[in-house]
């Protein structure tokens, strides 16, 4: 009973060290800018005020507005490529599929800056350059690798005997796929869904580099012109990262025990 106290307080006292910076990103945004440099800080918003937020509905809607276009682009060209491509590589079992598990794996490895320079000329000479499919485009990049593993092991575990039968009942390869495989698959799809939408999110360096100059940015691209031009307006500044981070955290929350499965799936097998 006392080790598993022990336990409870240390993760108590872990969590809210990992959680203050959120804690004081909130703080500064409800703080008067008269009392950003008082010494000491205010532990608690003194005065709580909204401005900074009024300023980002203001200023910044358009970039959060761009987010989520791009955000849930990701995650429908994601699913629609990685999910058959897993239904393939997990059940009809092509030749080569240890191969292009292993190049998928070293997709994952390869930096995006690195990518986003040859995306740059390409891009340039598709005509997509700094536009919001160019960014969908690049930002699937990274979660199409990802999806496919994740969906492939989830998908091998799936009994082949429910193939069989849906098979012996008259349902094709696609109707197989899409009547059977897709409605089990139900926690990866959510997994993939979540960290697509999450890289989408949260990339900056696609954004600053093939979609510099177009009339739809993200937020990220937001924030980081909102700090160069108001490197002493701190509470519109962190009211900015808060209202960007909203989405992500309530997605995290919803999707925590669909994540938890999905992740898991395929790590374990009878």
């Amino acid at each position: 009973m006392k080790r598993r106290a022990v336990d409870t307080v240390i993760g108590v006292i872990l969590t809210a060290i990992m959680l203050f910076p959120l804690y004081w990103m909130i703080n500064v945004s409800l703080t008067q800018p008269d009392r950003l440099r008082h010494d000491p800080p205010d532990l608690f918003p003194v005065n709580p005020t909204f401005a900074g937020y009024e300023r980002v509905l203001s200023d910044q809607l358009p970039y959060l507005l761009t987010s989520l276009v791009v955000g849930l682009g990701t995650v429908v060209l994601t699913l629609v490529l990685a999910a058959p491509a897993a239904f393939a590589l997990a059940k009809l079992r092509p030749r080569g599929r240890t191969a292009l598990n292993f190049v998928l794996l070293i997709a994952q490895m390869i930096p995006s800056i690195i990518m986003a320079m040859g995306f740059y000329l390409i891009f340039y000479n598709w005509g997509i350059l700094n536009t919001i499919p160019g960014m969908i485009l690049a930002d699937s990049t990274l979660a199409v690798p990802f999806g496919v593993l994740i969906f492939t092991a989830f998908m091998a575990g799936i009994p082949d005997e429910l193939m069989s039968a849906a098979q012996i009942d008259g349902a094709g390869t696609w109707r197989t796929f899409r009547s059977i495989v897709l409605p089990v698959s139900r926690n990866s799809i959510v997994t993939v869904s979540l960290f697509a939408f999450l890289w989408s999110w949260s990339d900056f360096i696609f954004a600053s580099t093939i979609n510099r100059g177009g009339d739809w940015q993200p937020i990220t691209i937001g924030i980081y012109r909102y700090i160069g031009n108001n490197t002493q307006d701190w509470n519109a500044i962190m009211a900015t990262a808060v209202v960007a981070s909203i989405p992500t955290a309530i997605l995290l929350v919803v999707a925590q025990r669909y994540v938890a499965a999905g992740v898991t799936a395929g790590a374990v097998k009878d």
